[in-house]
């Protein structure tokens, strides 16, 4: 039996191997971005530039020495790499457990591929069990969390906790997520919403599982 992290290194491992060379790549944040973070060193060389998802992601890429560039400077990255909190075999995320959701959804769409990167504990049939992070501008609280209240949902402030952006987040648990798509869009319209967790329009291209066997490609 391999560890969880065992198994989130050997899915960092394997997503080196998807990294040409001069390429512009994105870089998520969390533990299991951070293993791929420390991958990163062996071919730092091969890398043009890194787009950092986070303060966080940006001062581990640059302790290494990797290059770092403002995504205003790429028309396109070639490649995001990420984890996620909850996957599903469609490539449905939620993310946001650390916090970085939106300028993670902002580096993914501005990427031609994006590879999430999970241990089997992450697989599920169905999003929701994790709670699903909503970055909310701060007046706008206690109004957004309200609205997601009429969806079902029962919002927790996440106290102490600013993100990059300088705003909020709202955990959300009880949500039933079997469209998730159409709820991704539905909390974006609520106004005071900054971004949500759910990662359905603009999926993971492939997902890399860390399992006992090795890691599985979906």
């Amino acid at each position: 039996m391999l560890s969880q992290s065992d198994k989130k290194q050997a899915v960092a491992k394997k997503a080196v191997e998807y990294i040409e060379d001069d390429s512009y790549i994105g870089v998520g944040t969390g533990s299991t971005a951070d293993c791929f973070i420390q991958e990163l060193k062996t071919i730092k060389h091969r890398i043009q530039g890194a787009v950092a998802s986070s303060e966080n992601t940006l001062t581990q890429l640059k302790s290494l020495g990797i290059p770092i560039v403002p995504l205003d400077s790429v028309v396109e990255l070639d490649l995001y790499i990420d984890g996620a909190d909850e996957a599903t075999r469609h490539r449905h995320l939620i993310k946001g457990g650390g916090g970085a959701l939106t300028r993670e959804k902002i580096v993914a769409s501005a990427s031609k591929k994006f590879i999430c990167l999970i241990d089997d504990s992450k697989l599920v049939e169905k999003l929701g069990l994790f709670p699903l992070a909503v970055e909310v501008i701060p007046m706008a609280r206690s109004m957004v969390a309200r609205e997601i209240v009429k969806l079902g949902g029962s919002p927790n402030w996440r106290q102490g906790f600013i993100t990059d952006n300088h705003n909020y987040i709202l955990d959300v648990q009880n949500l039933n997520i079997l469209e998730p798509a159409l709820l991704e869009s539905k909390l974006n319209q609520i106004a005071g919403v900054v971004s949500n967790g759910i990662f359905a329009y603009r999926p993971a291209d492939q997902l890399l599982i860390g399992t006992d066997q090795g890691v599985e490609v979906i």
